[in-house]
């Protein structure tokens, strides 16, 4: 019988190697999609080339250069990341750290691929208790790409349909960090720092919630 498929974001990051491992014990057969985008930090792809790697799954990158990105200090490096205090993450407004309708773009791209794969599933790392306040990572968001998908896509209208999957939801960076632990995801092949450097900053609000994370786990 033929294994279902998959297509897992894989930024590089800590939340998206959980997901791929959780994917793979799941039973899917899985493909990676990563992007680069501009990102300062895009060394954490080559952390995303090296876990794929791994864990042999086969990644496709995928390039973008979408002038309007330069409006986010992720993009942008004449913008200044900010140093936050853990306790206000998130409870501070949307952080100029956020990408204008990355998700929307990354997971419509992904659909895409499912479409032409016949993968039934999507899977991305987004969270909503441990983050930064993006309204493109919280449920609601997730429920209304559900119904994109099944109204957008070919495999849908064939009677299949593809589903997004976002495990991580609603755990915390302690409930990631362990559940890594479980499926065995090699924690330390991956990447959280925005700040694009060759050690991770400490200061920025993925390095504080990442370390928070391994701390209560």
């Amino acid at each position: 019988m033929e294994k279902k498929k998959a297509v897992i974001l894989v930024s590089g990051g800590m939340d998206s190697a959980v997901c791929l491992y959780w994917a793979m014990a799941k039973g899917y057969d899985c493909q990676a999609l990563s992007f680069d985008y501009g990102q300062r930090h895009r060394r954490e792809l080559g952390f995303a080339e090296r876990l794929c790697r791994r864990a042999g799954v086969p990644r496709r990158t995928v390039r973008l250069r979408l002038p309007w990105l330069k409006t986010n200090a992720l993009n942008n490096r004449r913008m200044k990341i900010p140093a936050r205090k853990l306790k206000v993450i998130a409870a501070d407004g949307i952080p100029p750290t956020y990408v204008p309708g990355r998700n929307t773009v990354f997971l419509s791209l992904a659909m895409s691929l499912s479409d032409a794969t016949g993968a039934s599933a999507i899977v991305i790392g987004a969270n909503a208790l441990d983050f930064s306040g993006y309204p493109d990572c919280r449920p609601a968001f997730y429920r209304a790409f559900q119904r994109v998908l099944m109204r957008g896509s070919r495999s849908a209208a064939q009677g299949r349909g593809i589903r997004v999957l976002a495990p991580l939801l609603r755990l915390s960076k302690a409930q990631i960090v362990r559940l890594g632990r479980r499926l065995g995801v090699p924690l330390d092949t991956t990447w959280s720092c925005y700040a694009g450097r060759a050690r991770p900053c400490g200061r920025c609000d993925a390095c504080l919630l990442r370390a928070k994370g391994f701390r209560e786990a």
